[in-house]
């Protein structure tokens, strides 16, 4: 059994294709995520920010943009993290929690996508209104929660990151 677990493991660490996902030790799934987590955080900004000050426009402008960046940064890193997916032995628990994983960015995705074309039919002259805020604040509450099972992925059941071995090399003497 031990023998079986540690192949399952180390097949998990290994890119299916090192020019599309990233070589090993190096995916590009962690690297990709940064830019819809960071676009989609500061649309929530903008929007708070847009019921405190005189004129929400450009706020509101500019969170509609912010949460049209991060649509397609969620598309870039869902089609890497797709490929690290593969890269899972199915019926083990860590393919279990990467299909949660990509399941629950899924729905924020097309969450932030109603909300992109909600936001189309309403003003943007004013504060955002209520009910894309929160879209906002519900689909970011989703993506932290996804997040978190992205971190069990990486630093629990180790997927795509080198094997100890390989991290050894770093700290042995020059």
């Amino acid at each position: 059994m031990e023998v079986a677990v540690s192949t399952r493991s180390e097949q998990a660490k290994h890119p299916v294709s090192a020019m599309l996902a990233g070589p090993y030790g190096h995916p590009f799934h962690p690297i990709l995520v940064t830019v819809p987590i960071g676009a989609w955080l500061a649309s929530l900004v903008f929007d708070i920010a847009s019921h405190v000050v005189a004129d929400p426009g450009f706020l509101v402008r500019g969170a509609w943009w912010l949460i049209a960046i991060g649509v397609i940064g969620a598309a870039a890193a869902a089609a890497v993290g797709f490929l690290d997916l593969l890269a899972i032995p199915t019926g083990t628990r860590a393919f279990t929690v990467g299909l949660v994983h990509m399941t629950l960015n899924l729905a924020v995705t097309a969450g932030y996508i109603a909300g992109y074309l909600w936001r189309q039919t309403l003003s943007m002259d004013g504060p955002v209104a209520l009910g894309p805020l929160a879209l906002s604040v519900v689909s970011f509450a989703v993506l932290g929660a996804s997040g978190y099972l992205g971190g069990m992925l990486s630093y629990r059941y180790g997927v795509r990151v080198a094997d100890e071995a390989t991290q050894a090399t770093g700290f042995v003497g020059r």
